[in-house]
């Protein structure tokens, strides 16, 4: 949900699923619910922290995304339990590429915690993401449901090797008082399905085993 200054607050429930994962008939939920033809996406990310992680330690991740419909940088920022702050701005030069300084808008939103420590790439993820918007019977979006294939990377280590996994997320669309009740819908569909809720609260913190 975009509020009037651009930014974003993100409410989203994170499931971990195996290779073989079937995404399940989301139509009908709530009694409601119908979801539109799938749209397939090709994400690259790259995530910045300084050389001591003090973002992710404090549950902040701030990446350059290429790739989607909103690419970009984004800043998230931790507000409750299944629910974040993002913080954007637009990518500079031509968009692609990853050396790109963070801009200064985002860079001080975090200045109390990096105390000065320079930011730095330190992971890229690229996702094969399979988005699913579940509209009402009017057409209007309400929850998005995205389905991804994840191959990361870390750069903070020289070597290492690339770790895949797949996980789904459902996203709020809408600042509808239901909203909570539909991606709780969709969580049980999820799960009967096969998908357990995430140990992780963001991707980059599955990579670095941070959560």
């Amino acid at each position: 949900m975009t509020d009037n200054t651009g930014d974003y607050l993100e409410t989203e429930q994170k499931y971990d699923a195996d290779a073989d994962f079937v995404l399940p008939d989301l139509s009908g939920l709530e009694g409601r619910v119908r979801p539109a033809a799938p749209r397939r996406y090709y994400l690259s990310a790259t995530y910045f922290d300084t050389e001591e992680l003090d973002l992710i330690r404090n549950r902040i991740t701030l990446r350059r995304r290429v790739g989607g419909a909103d690419e970009g940088w984004h800043l998230k920022l931790p507000v409750r339990k299944d629910t974040r702050q993002e913080v954007r701005a637009p990518l500079g030069g031509s968009g692609t590429g990853s050396i790109e300084p963070v801009p200064a808008r985002l860079a001080s939103q975090v200045e109390g915690i990096t105390a000065g420590r320079p930011l730095r790439p330190i992971a890229i993820l690229d996702t094969e993401r399979t988005v699913v918007t579940l509209t009402d019977r009017a057409g209007q979006p309400l929850a998005e449901v995205a389905d991804d294939q994840v191959t990361a990377t870390r750069l903070d280590r020289p070597g290492a090797e690339p770790v895949m996994w797949r996980e789904v997320e459902v996203e709020s669309l809408t600042p509808d008082p239901g909203a909570p009740g539909l991606l709780e819908a969709a969580g049980q569909a999820l799960r009967r399905a096969g998908a357990r809720p995430s140990s992780s609260a963001s991707k980059l913190g599955r990579l670095l085993g941070g959560g």
